[in-house]
């Protein structure tokens, strides 16, 4: 006997089991915002000040 056939198809199989906290256009990360080039430039000199610092 074939079982394949005896029960119902399986849907949405490689759907993820969790919303992403940082997905794009969520209340967190909402469409259109993103940082300016100073404001990165600024974040990338505190991280690496951060790390001499640490060092």
């Amino acid at each position: 006997m074939d079982y394949t056939k005896t029960s119902g198809p399986r849907m949405g199989k490689n759907k993820p089991r969790h919303a992403e906290h940082n997905a794009k256009g969520t209340r967190k990360n909402p469409f259109g915002k993103a940082p300016t080039k100073a404001e990165l430039l600024e974040r990338m000199k505190a991280a690496t000040q951060k790390d001499k610092d640490d060092a």
